[in-house]
């Protein structure tokens, strides 16, 4: 109890600079948090994504697109259950600032495919009787106030004009990290209007979702849907929904790996202000441990106020960047929004974090505790402060 005395006063006897290795660390925290869950948002997509989805695109890039007539001839391949198409819209709503994901999509059967979008079934209901319906999702009708049947207008940059649609349905997300910031709207609306005004782009879709009965198949349904398409106009590449997501996290590997560096520097950093610390406390008192092992001090005494009074501020440092954490998570995540629909603190991160704090806490102390120890009593007296 009287070691447990000595370390909190020892760390309050220079209490600026205590609260500014606190504040040092707490922020190295907050960063190594916020950089980590910014990586996790990544591959979000990627991770929310099902087994037994595949994805067809065109083989040369996702900008070509695919006749609609292959949905017929991908439906009849061995061990596909289920085929849906969605078509990136490019839509802006407003001004170009208020980007979001929008999509037209087989409204008959792309709900089937996705159990995760909850909805209420009037709402399903709606958005099959109405051509102008769309479907939006929680977190997007909330950043712009959307309720049921409001009308909305979408400037097309792939299709131009101006499209008119009614909110029908508002979606939740089944998980956490299901995205709810996206908005969908039926395919054969745009169909109908490029037959009118652009007959050469009609009945042309973006990418093919299929549900296939053995997921363990993936590989072997892919190919055989492909094989369809061999030497044709419009080839194609079918992949897992899993590779399909990550194939956009690839285009960004350079920024996803700089961060990844950044936060393992930013453990460094942590662990640099709390060294820092300590060795200055630990000379500080090399005549006070001297005086301390006289009056029968053992080593193991010296030790445990070192590293107590390292552990105590890295507890102090780490526990508040984590608590700081979650407020900027929360500002991080509405100004990413547009680039990442689902960004939440992984309880893991937060785990790590606690962890590093702990560990950088333990090896702070770990020279000083030695020089301190080795330190011979006569040597440490001639030291005048």
């Amino acid at each position: 109890m009287k070691l447990l005395k000595l370390i909190f006063r020892n760390t309050l006897r220079h209490w600026l600079r205590t609260s500014l290795t606190v504040l040092g660390l707490a922020i190295a925290v907050v960063a190594f948090v916020v950089i980590r869950t910014t990586i996790d948002a990544w591959y979000a997509q990627a991770e929310a994504a099902s087994p037994d989805r595949l994805v067809t695109r065109h083989a040369v890039s996702l900008t070509f697109f695919l006749p609609v007539a292959y949905a017929e001839r991908i439906g009849g391949v061995e061990g596909v259950n289920t085929v849906s198409h969605a078509t990136w819209f490019g839509g802006q709503y407003i001004e170009p600032k208020n980007f979001f994901a929008n999509f037209a999509i087989d409204h008959t059967t792309y709900l089937d495919l996705y159990p995760e979008l909850l909805m209420a079934p009037e709402a399903r209901d709606a958005f099959m009787q109405e051509r102008q319906a769309a479907i939006v999702g929680q977190k997007l009708a909330d950043r712009f106030g959307w309720q049921l049947d409001d009308r909305i207008v979408l400037t097309g940059t792939i299709f131009p004009g101006d499209w008119e649609l009614v909110i029908r349905g508002i979606y939740t997300g089944a998980k956490e990290n299901t995205d709810e910031n996206t908005l969908f709207f039926r395919w054969d609306y745009v169909d109908e209007r490029m037959r009118q005004e652009t007959p050469g782009r009609a009945g042309y879709v973006g990418t093919f979702i299929e549900r296939i009965d053995d997921p363990t198949q993936s590989a072997a349904v892919s190919e055989r849907i492909d094989a369809l398409f061999q030497n044709s106009i419009a080839e194609t590449k079918t992949e897992t929904e899993e590779a399909f997501s990550l194939s956009f996290v690839a285009m960004a590997s350079s920024i996803v790996l700089g961060l990844k560096i950044i936060s393992i520097m930013v453990i460094g950093i942590i662990m640099l202000v709390l060294g820092n610390t300590m060795a200055m406390t630990a000379r500080e008192r090399v005549s006070e441990y001297a005086v301390m092992k006289t009056l029968g001090f053992r080593p193991f005494h010296i030790v445990g106020l070192i590293f107590g009074e390292s552990l105590f501020i890295a507890a102090i440092g780490g526990g508040l960047g984590i608590l700081l954490a979650f407020p900027l998570g929360g500002l991080v995540s509405i100004a990413l929004s547009t680039f990442f629909p689902v960004y939440s603190i992984a309880v893991l991160t937060l785990a790590f974090a606690a962890l590093s704090s702990f560990a950088v806490g333990l090896l702070a102390a770990v020279f000083p505790a030695l020089k301190a120890v080795r330190t011979p009593i006569v040597d440490g007296l001639r030291i005048v402060d």
